[in-house]
């Protein structure tokens, strides 16, 4: 069976968004390409990408232009390529098709998905952002990995990642922080 990794930025207070759509509720966040690179690391060899419609919606606009674009740097360009090539399986009511290859769309039961895709994916499974599907996924004991990308804010106020669920006792596998402020926080499930 594989596993399913967990990969979101967080303030200290433990928002991964804050009320504010505009940016995709990041408005706090602070960017650091020796973050992504290290995020990148950590999650491994992966073949399927978990998406909520919104998280999608905003990887779409964001990733997809980069590989047209010759001024993008070469570090973008890989993971342009890398999030193109994965198998997409987006959780959403409204959409139903993409441009976005590789894309499948469901609007169905996530736990019931995560399941199935656990047993016959070929490597292991990621969810970026897509708090609700997370916090689904975190009350049917569905993910194995939590990777936490900590950003030296005190937001205030926003969408919790984690609300609403029994303890979950984790292992800490490492950690690793960055001139940025930054901090990286992998934990597996104990």
């Amino acid at each position: 069976m594989r596993k399913l990794k967990m990969l979101n930025r967080i303030s200290i207070d433990g928002y991964f968004a804050s009320p504010n759509e505009a940016n995709f509720g990041m408005d706090w966040f602070r960017h650091d390409p020796q973050v992504d690179q290290a995020a990148h690391e950590i999650g491994g060899s992966l073949g399927t990408l978990i998406l909520g419609g919104t998280t999608y919606r905003g990887f779409e606009r964001s990733w997809t232009p980069i590989l047209q674009n010759p001024q993008a740097p070469d570090h973008l360009k890989e993971i342009a390529l890398e999030l193109t090539n994965m198998d997409k399986i987006v959780f959403s009511r409204r959409m139903k098709e993409s441009t976005w290859a590789n894309t499948r769309f469901y609007d169905g039961n996530p736990a019931e998905i995560v399941r199935q895709t656990k047993q016959s994916a070929s490597s292991d499974i990621l969810i970026l952002g897509s708090g609700s599907i997370v916090q689904q996924l975190v009350r049917e004991e569905l993910i194995d990995e939590f990777i936490l990308i900590v950003t030296p804010v005190v937001a205030g106020e926003g969408k919790p990642l984690f609300s609403h669920g029994k303890p979950i006792n984790l292992s800490l596998v490492q950690t690793r922080a960055f001139d940025s402020g930054n901090l990286i926080v992998h934990y597996v499930l104990k």
